[in-house]
């Protein structure tokens, strides 16, 4: 697929932005997986509306994060796994591997418990039976490839304007509060407080700035048929940053309507505690008194987690040929990633039930979350390299908004490590 769709070098503005359009969707299909609706119905029926600055803050993380992949795709002509591979050691490059191989299977676990969890709602299919089906969309993925990148990216853009237009519908029939949700956007103290609040955040950080995309967006950028001149790579990393950042929008826009809807129907009903996405489902038609609310909430769920399949194979396969300079078909590398994230999600639902979806769902964000120092660090560093990049390396404001960024990142996940494992430690140090 490199190189494969043609660039219109004389054409106006919408024609070569019709060109570039299509990877910022499928990185933005990670960015609303069900692992996101999990953890955002879990924090806007606890929490009300505070949660939405953590849902912006890494809604603009990711912004950043992905133009800095869209420049070292362009500029270098490598993806990040294969920038890894030629920057350091053998033993790191192996790490770092398996390090975002188990990123992969919890995201894939996500989208297998979401569609599985959507296939019931919808036809009553039991959730084991729901999660092995779920091994079929191999099908789906071998006969898009095979058809041309384009209709991939067709089929994400089809499902994702599915998602939007059910969860639009969501917010009309919910009647949020205008002044509480613009209050919510505004940062608040008490995440870092509240461990409850500061383990539901770094869930959204995790199910919204996903490690796999940082190396999936870098290779397909390099899909695009641009001119190889320094006018040509800028006209590229222009386009494909305007392709990303409005995808990355409407990623921010259902997932901020998710915990808008969850905050508007249950927070202030007396169903704070609603945090399994089955309950959701249930209470939402009663609560707001629409009959097909419940009925759109599923169907966007089953879309979301089709989705996001399509995006977990290209992103398997990119990875292992980047790090490993190893080639798998397709197909078998669907039914191996599958594979690895069935077995845990069958096991664990045959022994416990049912109830522990939704958990199994935040923690899968949480694991992710766990990741992502271990590639933004390398594409920050990457991209600041002058060497590598050339004139293409990261002014000082870029190079300082990306440290921060890495710095919120792995300061956050320091702190849910030593809350969950040694609680009162830092309250008692203070």
């Amino acid at each position: 697929m490199h190189r494969t769709v043609a660039v219109p070098s004389h054409k106006g503005f919408w024609r070569k932005l019709l060109a570039f359009s299509g990877p910022g969707f499928l990185v933005a299909v990670g960015y609303m997986d069900p692992g996101n609706w999990a953890t955002d119905l879990a924090g806007g029926a606890q929490f009300g509306y505070t949660l939405l600055s953590v849902i912006m803050m890494s809604n603009l993380m990711a912004i950043l994060l992905q133009h800095l992949c869209i420049k070292l795709g362009v500029a270098t002509g490598h993806d990040l796994a294969q920038a890894c591979r030629a920057a350091y050691p053998k033993p790191v490059v192996w790490f770092l591997w398996v390090l975002c191989e188990v990123a992969i299977a919890a995201c894939d676990l996500a989208e297998i418990v979401g569609s599985a969890i959507g296939l019931q709602l919808l036809f009553g299919i039991p959730l084991v039976w729901g999660c092995l089906i779920t091994c079929l969309d191999v099908l789906a993925v071998l006969f898009l490839q095979n058809k041309g990148f384009r209709y991939i990216e067709a089929l994400v853009m089809t499902l994702i304007g599915t998602i939007g237009a059910c969860f639009l519908a969501e917010l009309l029939f919910s009647k949020p509060s205008l002044g509480g949700v613009l209050m919510g956007f505004a940062p608040s103290s008490e995440i870092l407080k509240n461990h409850e609040m500061l383990f539901v955040s770094i869930g959204i950080l995790g199910a919204t700035v996903m490690p796999h995309n940082l190396y999936l967006h870098s290779s397909i950028v390099q899909t695009r048929k641009f001119q190889r001149t320094e006018e040509g790579r800028r006209e590229a990393i222009r386009f494909a940053t305007l392709d990303s950042t409005f995808a990355l929008c409407l990623a921010l826009f259902i997932n901020a309507a998710i915990l808008i809807l969850a905050a508007a129907a249950f927070h202030w009903s007396g169903h704070q505690d609603v945090a399994e996405i089955q309950d959701a489902f249930k209470l939402l038609s009663p609560v707001l008194g629409v009959g097909v609310a419940s009925t759109l909430f599923a169907i966007a769920l089953l879309a979301s987690g089709q989705n996001s399949t399509l995006t977990g194979t290209l992103a398997g396969q990119i990875v292992m040929e980047g790090f490993l300079n190893f080639r798998m078909r397709p197909w078998l590398r669907r039914l191996v990633t599958r594979g690895i994230a069935i077995i845990p999600a069958v096991a664990i639902i045959g022994i416990y039930g049912e109830s522990k979806t939704t958990q199994l769902l935040v923690v899968s964000q949480v694991v992710l979350s766990m990741q992502l120092g271990f590639a933004v660090w390398p594409l920050l560093r990457f991209t600041n390299s002058r060497e590598k990049m050339g004139v293409f390396a990261n002014p000082l404001w870029i190079k300082t908004l990306g440290w921060i960024t890495a710095a919120i990142i792995i300061v956050l996940n320091v702190k849910l490590l030593v809350d969950t494992f040694f609680p009162g430690l830092l309250g008692s140090a203070a």
